[in-house]
């Protein structure tokens, strides 16, 4: 039997190569140099498009973890990285041309895969991961639209900040909902009329982030940037998403000038989301400002806001827990299109899908990584979904993993989440190594 990976980006390759590995035959479908894209300027697999930052090594921050655990796991695209790695401090950053080229040929070297260079143009009828990212072609994105159903395929993100809970200062955040709808399921941060001035005043000013030539600057009325609303007037937000109206300041026992409220992001309320502020602004400019709201002034943001075009699907509607579509489950979605951002977290997706892959096609069971692991919290992110509901991409964060179940001091929380993180992780990859045969 030979399964087709559709995309021979970070995920595709991942995918690709993870099932060759186990000694499934793939045919790996890639549009490029046949057709093209407005982002891409070569025929390379895995070429980057944007930044050549992976972002952090440490383990203590997610993004470390999650190659940690992708390393441990055999991924092609980290050892790609790591052979043609640049210096960037604390950082993973790569040569794009020397990394792309190494993929690419461990991938055309592998004596079970074969590259097809062609355009996919509707969902593969046999075993298949597709794999295809933010700038899916029309004619294979129509076709996704057709299966999953009307509304559950987005071409644009609309991203607000998500801030770590702990990082909140409670003494000024209030719990409240307006009008006492809701009981305390949002936190809200008051300003006084001359604060809410100068915040306004910063989003105007604030370095924003150009579009792509790919892109177009075009917003629908739900999900305007923060700051394109700000520029409607003074009291735009006051009167939007920063409305006080039915909500009192315990502090002074008055209603605030405005308020930013926070609401929760999971079960565990560990993370919440700044409602209504999806952003265009640069992010070492979005932590600058948004730490001018009250509250929030030591704040550290498990995510930061961004409006850009991005294709994916609506993945806990679609998706099942090994990441098949419900409606075609001979195909599985990996990468950006499932909804996560960054390339490592592209490629933990194209991992996870292609070892599922591998064990269906041996007849072998499957068990998805437990959610205390960054691949697994990720797999239950882009499967489940967040406690309210509104499904947007997300990068890898601690905020993702379930806190810890017993009393531990706060100063030791980071590090016991690490330990069993690597111990649930370590048990995981043991059996599917040994469910699934490696050649």
């Amino acid at each position: 039997m030979t399964v087709t990976v559709v995309g021979g980006g970070l995920a595709g390759c991942e995918a690709a190569w993870q099932l060759a590995e186990r000694g499934v035959d793939v045919r790996l479908v890639e549009m490029r140099p046949a057709a093209t894209t407005a982002a891409h300027a070569t025929g390379d697999l895995a070429e980057l498009v944007c930044s050549n930052s992976f972002k952090s090594r440490d383990p203590e921050n997610a993004h470390g973890l999650l190659k940690e655990e992708l390393t441990c796991a055999g991924s092609l695209i980290l050892r790609a990285a790591a052979e043609t790695s640049v210096p960037a401090g604390g950082a993973l950053a790569v040569d794009r041309v020397a990394f792309a080229k190494a993929v690419t040929r461990a991938i055309e070297a592998h004596r079970r895969i074969v590259v097809r260079r062609d355009e996919a143009r509707a969902l593969p009828d046999g075993p298949a991961i597709v794999a295809t990212g933010p700038l899916t072609g029309t004619a294979l994105a129509l076709d996704i639209a057709r299966a999953t159903g009307a509304g559950q395929l987005y071409f644009y993100d609309s991203i607000a900040p998500i801030v770590d809970a702990e990082t909140i200062d409670r003494a000024v955040a209030f719990a409240a909902s307006r009008y006492d709808k809701g009981g305390d399921d949002y936190l809200n941060c008051p300003l006084n009329e001359s604060e809410y001035r100068a915040f306004v005043a910063a989003l105007l000013a604030g370095e924003k982030v150009a579009a792509h030539d790919f892109e177009e600057a075009k917003y629908f009325e739900g999900c305007l940037p923060v700051e394109v609303m700000a520029a409607r007037g003074l009291d735009s937000l006051a009167f939007g998403p920063m409305k006080p109206v039915g909500l009192c300041d315990p502090r002074t026992g008055r209603r605030p000038h405005a308020v930013v409220q926070l609401r929760a992001e999971n079960r565990e309320r560990t993370a919440f989301n700044m409602v209504g502020f999806q952003t265009k602004l640069k992010w070492p400019e979005q932590t600058r400002i948004f730490r001018m709201i009250p509250g929030l002034e030591r704040a550290e943001f498990l995510r930061l806001g961004s409006v850009h075009r991005n294709t994916f699907v609506n993945g806990p509607k679609v998706l099942d827990a090994e990441l098949r579509l419900r409606a075609r489950p001979n195909v599985r979605l990996a990468g950006q299109l499932t909804g996560v951002e960054g390339y490592i977290e592209s490629t933990a997706i194209g991992f996870v899908a292609g070892v599922a892959l591998a064990a269906e096609s041996a007849g072998r069971p499957f068990t998805a990584p437990p959610p205390t692991c960054a691949v697994g919290a990720l797999v239950q992110y882009v499967t489940e979904g967040p406690l309210h509901g509104d499904f947007q991409p997300m990068n890898v964060n601690w905020g993702l993993i379930p806190p810890l179940g017993e009393d531990v001091p706060k100063r030791d929380r980071r590090l016991a989440t690490l330990e069993r993180a690597r111990r649930d992780y370590g048990r995981w990859i043991a059996s599917v190594m040994e469910s699934v045969t490696a050649i």
